[in-house]
C-alpha cells in the first residue's frame, strides 16, 4: 500500500481529499501545520470529530506540525481575527501571503525525514493565487527534491474542480464534520465570511442539504 501525506485542514476539500486517497488504496498520514490562524483551536475541534468518524486502518493517527507566522504576518486579520473577509468580499482577499509554500516545505521535510514520498492537497481549480498555479507546484517539487536529496511529489487531485465537484464527491461522508470559516463565532461558523459563503454556495450549487450549523443565517443570491 503506497503511502501519502495529506494536507489537511477542517475544511471540506481536505476532507474529501483525505477520504479519496484511502478509497484508492493509500495509507494515509494526515498532516496538520498549525500557524496560528486565528480560527485553528475551532478548526482542530471539528477535525479531530471528523476524523474519528472516518477512522479506519488506512488512516494513520493525525500528526501536527508547528509554523508560527506572526513574526512574518504582524498585524494581518488571519493572525487578529479582525476584520477578516465579509460575506460579499471576493476570493481574493482571502489571500494569505505564501501559505502553500509554507506549508508544502515543512511537509516536504518531514515526508523526506519518513520516507514518504508523495504530498496531497485539496487545492481546486479555480484558485487565484500565485502560489497555486501548476508552475509554481512544478518549480516548488524540483526545488524541494534537490534540496532534501528525496523524492517528492505534490498531488492536486482536484485541481480542475469545483467547490460544488468536490461536496458531490464526497456525499457520503459527514462534511457537517468539517469546517470552513475565517472567524468563527461561538464554535460554529459565524455565516457572514468569505469562507461561510463559499462554503454555502458549494453545498448548493451540488445540489445537497448543507447540515452546517451557522451563527448567522444569510439568504444567498
Amino acid at each position: 500500500m503506497s503511502a501519502a501525506v495529506a494536507l489537511i485542514s477542517g475544511g471540506v476539500d481536505s476532507a474529501v481529499l483525505v477520504a479519496q486517497l484511502i478509497k484508492e488504496g493509500s495509507m494515509v498520514h494526515p498532516l496538520y501545520v498549525a500557524t496560528g490562524m486565528s480560527w485553528e483551536p475551532v478548526e482542530r475541534q471539528y477535525l479531530a470529530r471528523y476524523l474519528t468518524a472516518i477512522a479506519c486502518d488506512a488512516l494513520l493517527p493525525l500528526h501536527v506540525l508547528n509554523l508560527p507566522v506572526s513574526d512574518i504576518y504582524g498585524s494581518h486579520w488571519s493572525l487578529s481575527g479582525e476584520g477578516a473577509p465579509g460575506y460579499e468580499a471576493p476570493d481574493q482577499d482571502v489571500y494569505l501571503p505564501g501559505r502553500n509554500l509554507l506549508l508544502v516545505g515543512k511537509a516536504a521535510i518531514y515526508c523526506s525525514l519518513n520516507k514518504i514520498e508523495r504530498i496531497a492537497m485539496g487545492l481546486l481549480g479555480g484558485n487565484p493565487f500565485p502560489d497555486a498555479t501548476d508552475e509554481f507546484f512544478y518549480v516548488l517539487r524540483r526545488s524541494l527534491s534537490l534540496g532534501l536529496n528525496a523524492r517528492i511529489f505534490i498531488e492536486r487531485p482536484f485541481k480542475t474542480m469545483h467547490k460544488e465537484a468536490v461536496i458531490a464527491l464526497g456525499r457520503a461522508l459527514p462534511l457537517e464534520l468539517t469546517f470552513s470559516c475565517i472567524r468563527p463565532s461561538d464554535g460554529l461558523h459565524c455565516g457572514d465570511c468569505n469562507k461561510c459563503a463559499e462554503r454555502q454556495r458549494g453545498f448548493r450549487d451540488a445540489g445537497m442539504i448543507d447540515r452546517t450549523t451557522y451563527a448567522q443565517a444569510r439568504e444567498l443570491v
